[in-house]
């Protein structure tokens, strides 16, 4: 869910487009010196990020596969890919597109006082009942969430709580030097309007100035009007404590795992299997040449040549991910028999 929250918020900052209504699917069995790069990637660290995940997956030939990965050693990584695996280019007439996602730090406390004013909250049993509930400005401006003790901790800027609701996860810093890790625990049932599309409506910005950054600069210097910015968006995310989460691994994606920095992709699954190995050659600067596994999903990641980068946690990866907006091409590794039945063409 993590994915899906800051995707919708992306997709109307940069307006991502989807693939074209009524486009074909075609499906392109590849060999792997077509791969610019394969040879010199770290096969073994993708091969532990797929054994993460791949006791998940229910095909038999994706246990199968689980289980022979299970047996190699790191110098084998890239042989167990070659032979079990074939490289599928898949696409549906859109142009490739790569964006990033990270997750947020936030500096908290257990309760409120000093610059700590900002709850963040658990779901109330009303609103996950209802199915559609308050709108965000209700929600906070009402007194409808207070003495009730629905707050998981308290944060001292309401614009990075606003970002952490899009991104769906994140971690708060407590004074004392420890860190309480949040996740998607549920929402009001609005649909999230961009607040970056309603600056551009105001007049304010071009579409092309507009980011997280640019936002969140704009509400701090202008915090009357800010405040009332925020309140377009109605959508309002709630957060569960994830108490059992190690410090060292990074948060949960779709498939209810730990996603890994620069391995774990976003993608979306109408074309690409949840779980599945993808070759990822992403151009632009800073290109990227890495074997990732589809870990992820986001409600703007729409498309076979679509996917978003996880770039790991605090403010710099947050800015790398902001970055990040690239063409290249992405390839899927499929069980054989699977890639052949998908382009009968590539025997």
């Amino acid at each position: 869910m993590i994915a899906a929250l800051r995707s919708a918020f992306l997709a109307g900052v940069v307006m991502v487009a989807g693939p074209p209504s009524g486009a074909e699917t075609t499906h392109t069995v590849l060999e792997y010196d077509s791969l610019d790069g394969w040879a010199a990637d770290d096969h073994s660290a993708a091969l532990s990020v797929f054994l993460n995940t791949c006791g998940d997956l229910d095909d038999p030939d994706w246990r199968a596969l689980c289980a022979l990965g299970r047996e190699q050693g790191a110098t084998g990584a890239r042989a167990f890919f070659e032979l079990f695996f074939r490289p599928v280019l898949i696409e549906d007439g859109a142009d490739p597109l790569f964006t990033g996602y990270f997750e947020p730090e936030l500096n908290g406390a257990r309760g409120p006082g000093g610059p700590y004013k900002y709850p963040v909250y658990k779901m109330p049993p009303e609103a996950r009942e209802a199915g559609q509930w308050l709108h965000r400005r209700d929600i906070l401006t009402s007194g409808v969430m207070e003495g009730r003790g629905l707050e998981i901790a308290w944060v001292d800027d309401p614009v990075e709580l606003f970002f952490l609701q899009i991104q769906g996860s994140g971690r708060i810093r407590m004074p004392d030097g420890g860190t309480v890790r949040v996740g998607y625990g549920g929402a009001n049932g609005h649909s999230y309007r961009s607040v970056g599309r309603e600056l551009v409506r105001r007049g304010l910005f071009a579409a092309h100035q507009v980011s997280a950054e640019v936002i969140k600069r704009w509400v701090r210097a202008n915090p009357a009007a800010g405040a009332d910015l925020l309140f377009h968006n109605p959508s309002y995310v709630f957060f569960r404590e994830l108490k059992h989460l190690p410090a060292g691994v990074g948060p949960l994606g779709a498939m209810n795992r730990s996603v890994t920095t620069l391995r774990s992709i976003a993608v979306d699954p109408a074309f690409v299997p949840l779980g599945a190995p993808v070759w990822l050659e992403k151009d632009g600067k800073d290109p990227i040449r890495r074997l990732m596994i589809a870990q992820d999903t986001g409600s703007a990641i729409k498309g076979a040549q679509r996917a978003d980068v996880f770039f790991g946690t605090g403010d710099a990866a947050g800015r790398a991910a902001g970055r990040l907006r690239d063409p290249g091409r992405m390839v899927v590794l499929l069980p054989i028999q699977r890639a052949y039945a998908l382009a009968p063409d590539g025997l």
